[in-house]
């Protein structure tokens, strides 16, 4: 298919065939999701769950790329539904209005390939890393602030998590509120988790597993921390 022929240099037909079969579970689709969701669509992964129980606001406008004038009020994983039949038809776009909690994590989380972490709580992403390895489905976890940012893949029977949230670390504690969200970091990020999501449902590369990738765009710094 034409649409998806820039691809074919760096990924192969069988490739093709792996997104076109894949379901990946989007949680949160303020900034880091809605660029997440948009470059799944794009690339060819044809069944993505958005789940966001929240509905835009002004603030969203400098960083959400869902987000315009016109939907102020409405809720996101609608808007992103919406967005992308006309980015990708082919795609289905499954929109969850509920936020995540141990309630409902099981049953919104289930069936799924890869689930990929676009939350802006420490809270929240305990319950989806605990999820994630009953399920036994790997994550991608990624998170902002201000001029900050980091990557890690995660595998249920990894450790990674613990290492990068100790149980002793503030659930209450948002960095990103503290530094702020400019727009230029969440696409960044999220091109990361994206890559990463890819490597894992065809197979390919080096993955961000057992390790956290740093990002410092102040300072132009990208570390790579490995966890034993």
């Amino acid at each position: 298919m034409k649409r998806y022929i820039k691809n074919m240099k760096a990924l192969s037909e069988e490739d093709m065939k792996k997104l076109f079969n894949s379901k990946v579970c989007v949680v949160g689709c303020g900034g880091l999701g809605g660029y997440i969701i948009e470059m799944l669509a794009r690339i060819g992964v044809r069944y993505i769950t958005a789940i966001d129980g929240d509905v835009f606001d002004e603030t969203n406008l400098n960083r959400q790329l869902i987000s315009h004038t016109e939907n102020i009020g409405k809720s996101k994983v609608e808007e992103a539904m919406k967005r992308m039949k006309v980015v990708n038809p082919d795609v289905i776009v499954t929109p969850i209005n509920e936020i995540l909690d141990e309630n409902n994590a099981m049953t919104l989380l289930k069936d799924h390939d890869v689930i990929v972490d676009a939350l802006d709580n420490i809270k929240s992403r305990k319950v989806l890393n605990m999820f994630s390895a009953k399920l036994n489905i790997p994550m991608v976890h990624g998170a902002i602030a201000g001029f900050y940012g980091q990557v890690s893949t995660i595998y249920p029977e990894d450790n990674t998590f613990n290492y990068i949230y100790p149980d002793n670390e503030d659930l209450n504690k948002g960095i990103e509120i503290e530094l702020g969200n400019p727009s230029f970091i969440p696409p960044l990020v999220a091109a990361i988790e994206v890559s990463e999501v890819i490597k894992i449902l065809t197979n390919k590369g080096d993955l961000l597993r057992n390790k956290i990738l740093l990002i410092d765009l102040l300072n132009n710094n990208f570390d790579i921390v490995e966890f034993k």
